[in-house]
């Protein structure tokens, strides 16, 4: 009597297939799908339920085949006048130009606008990008903020209980004040969500304008003494954090924003004083 053959495992999902090989997060890779760009054995597909396997099966992006990849992680300081895109048509700088060469193709894990700078997550694991940049995972962005001047309580309180731009509500979870000087009023501000130019938009909104935008941590990363321009590969333990952020916390953050004044913040009084 023969014994039965175990089940195989159902293939993963196209998106998934892409993220793995390198083509950035599974929501952007349903848009290669969904516009035709991705052929299965020479038949190009536009559904998000597809499964496939690479191994077995012939697939493309553009008509080059892909491959499931060795991942890289890398932690990079931008600087100012870079962008985070992969090819720029105007040909100005992008993060690309920071890197070392590298065997797999790469992209960004959220943005930094051209002004803006500090840290990016730079890498071709697809889930992991999705980990991080989806709203519903609540992972926190920490900045340091320079305005061309303080904010007042009625400012900060706008920040915290959110400002309404454009019909999406911009809203910070903190606003911690760091130091003045005669040129302008530095700050910690702290994210969750991760709109565009959000920081710059909001400090318009009451009447100030970000001289400086560095960002500091994403989730469990810091970008410490790492020099601007300069990159390095995560450490073993900062992988691990990442990959260890459960669904469960995540969602559990995700919520309702625990509004977070520092005590400092208490003190100001008219505009001008912290």
């Amino acid at each position: 009597m023969d014994c039965p053959k175990p089940n195989r495992p159902p293939d993963p999902r196209l998106q998934k297939v892409l993220a793995a090989c390198g083509f950035g997060s599974r929501r952007y890779c349903e848009t290669l799908i969904a516009s035709g760009r991705v052929s299965i054995d020479g038949t190009v597909v536009t559904e998000l339920g597809i499964r496939a396997d690479p191994e077995r099966q012939t697939v493309t992006v553009d008509g080059q085949r892909v491959h499931p990849q060795a991942f890289e992680y890398i932690l990079l300081n931008k600087p100012r006048g870079f962008l985070c895109t992969s090819r720029d048509p105007r040909g100005r700088k992008t993060f690309h130009d920071l890197l070392p060469p590298l065997d797999v193709r790469v992209v960004s894990a959220g943005r930094l606008d051209g002004d803006s700078e500090g840290l990016l997550l730079v890498t071709n694991d697809g889930d992991l990008i999705q980990n991080l940049i989806h709203p519903r995972e609540g992972v926190e962005k920490v900045y340091e903020v320079e305005l061309d001047g303080p904010l007042t309580p009625l400012d900060v309180r706008h920040f915290l209980d959110g400002i309404s731009i454009e019909g999406a509500l911009h809203q910070a979870l903190a606003v911690q004040p760091l130091d003045r000087h005669p040129g302008g009023t530095r700050y910690e501000i702290i994210l969750k969500q991760g709109l565009n130019r959000q920081i710059r938009r909001m400090a318009e909104a009451v009447g100030r304008r970000v001289l400086r935008l560095r960002r500091i941590r994403l989730g469990p990363l810091a970008l410490g003494t790492l020099p601007t321009g300069g990159w390095r590969r995560l450490q073993r333990d900062e992988l691990l954090q990442l990959k260890n952020r459960s669904s469960s916390n995540a969602a559990c953050e995700s919520g309702e924003p625990k509004r977070r004044v520092a005590a400092s913040q208490s003190g100001i009084g008219k505009r001008g004083a912290i």
